[in-house]
């Protein structure tokens, strides 16, 4: 630890009681399973589809922990996902946009745990008990304020982008949680959440953390190119889609370059962020990119289609795994979802924005959203609308 310091944990803990609880939508039914129709269980073995059938009650031996604890909602008994995101500025209708899409494919249940500043708030708790009854069952939510160590709050907060690095604290703040699903608010589901999350059992005994590669060539890698820090691997790690199991990153000390002995995550974090402060272009998920460098052996490798960005197709595809199955995740980040950068991603947001909850998906997201696809064929991404209906139209197809 650097002189001088004080642990993570200790400045934090003023800040730890800040959650503000009470406020969930409803809590999820015994099932835990949506009674609309495209959130229904789907057929095994419909042609053209992918069906991941990863069962959420098997847990391999060489977990740390049982499933009984793993995402279970305490109080029905049942698995259910453990979503987590930050919102700061104006980011409440695209992290609701997320929200939306979390629920239109899932099979069980999300539980958000949501970080906004306190003036957005209100707004969350609004928007989100406007939501059908219906949907209401399956889903539910805790607010939480943005919180950062006391002595070093602004820097923190102002690190790449206002809150952002607010993630680098989840193992801190969500002490009775061990597993969580952390999503940039710039991220759409277009496959069940249930499949993303069944990757935290093909962790290994070490890996705690599950992300996917900044780049997939080499040719066009920032990090490789740019970086003035070490990073994860030959291209980076990219953190907007984050699998995180939480007591495993409490429990493990860090190799590192700053003390001969490892370092626990809350002692790691502010000497790290000292000795690199000026050469950390993309903030925290430089932070991030620096400790798997040295702990490589603790990060689970996601495939790109898990984390589908403008970069995999705006040269051409070169996430080879996005097709012919589709991105199962979207992340329009470079605020690709507002612009006419990359109109194909925007053609997703506004198709998932603007589908009724309850609506006909056929007639009212996916046919809207091949129309649209079909004016972005100018563009290279707009060139291969499967990567962006593929996943979308096989998860929300239910059996006759």
């Amino acid at each position: 630890m650097a002189p001088g310091s004080l642990p993570l944990m200790v400045a934090l803990w003023p800040l730890l009681g800040r959650v503000s609880s009470g406020n969930r939508l409803r809590e999820p039914s015994p099932q835990c399973q949506a009674s609309f129709a495209w959130g229904a269980p789907r057929a095994h073995g419909r042609e053209g589809c992918s069906y991941w059938g990863t069962e959420l009650s098997v847990c391999p031996s060489h977990q740390l922990l049982p499933m009984t604890s793993l995402g279970t909602n305490p109080t029905a008994g049942t698995p259910c996902i453990q979503l987590s995101v930050v919102a700061c500025g104006p980011r409440l209708q695209e992290t609701l946009v997320m929200l939306k899409s979390s629920v239109l494919t899932m099979r069980s249940c999300v539980h958000a745990h949501i970080f906004a500043e306190d003036e957005l708030h209100g707004a969350f708790r609004a928007e989100l008990a406007a939501w059908p009854a219906a949907f209401k069952k399956s889903f539910s939510f805790t607010m939480y304020a943005i919180s950062f160590p006391q002595s070093h709050t602004a820097n923190w907060k102002q690190l790449f982008k206002p809150c952002a690095s607010q993630r680098l604290f989840l193992p801190l703040i969500l002490q009775s949680l061990d597993a969580v699903l952390y999503v940039d608010t710039d991220i759409l589901f277009l496959s069940p959440v249930e499949d993303l999350w069944s990757y935290f059992y093909r962790f290994n005994s070490s890996q705690l953390a599950g992300m996917a590669p900044e780049h997939e060539a080499t040719q066009i890698g920032w990090y490789n190119r740019f970086a003035r820090h070490p990073y994860f691997g030959k291209t980076g790690i990219n953190s907007g889609v984050m699998l995180f199991n939480l007591t495993r990153v409490r429990q493990t000390f860090f190799k590192n370059d700053l003390s001969p002995s490892p370092l626990p995550w809350d002692d790691l974090l502010l000497p790290l962020y000292h000795k690199y402060r000026l050469n950390l272009t993309w903030g925290d998920q430089d932070l991030l990119n620096i400790i798997f460098h040295h702990n490589s052996e603790k990060l689970y490798v996601l495939p790109c289609q898990w984390n589908f960005r403008p970069d995999h197709c705006m040269y051409g595809l070169n996430c080879a795994t996005a097709l012919p199955l589709g991105a199962h995740v979207l992340h329009g980040n470079r605020g690709v979802y507002h612009n006419d950068k990359q109109p194909a991603f925007s053609a997703v947001y506004e198709a998932i924005r603007h589908f009724p909850f309850g609506g006909d998906v056929e007639r009212h997201l996916l046919a809207p959203l091949r129309a649209a696809l079909q004016g972005t064929e100018h563009t290279y991404c707009g060139r291969m609308p499967a990567v962006f209906t593929a996943s979308l139209q096989c998860s929300t197809l239910t059996s006759s």
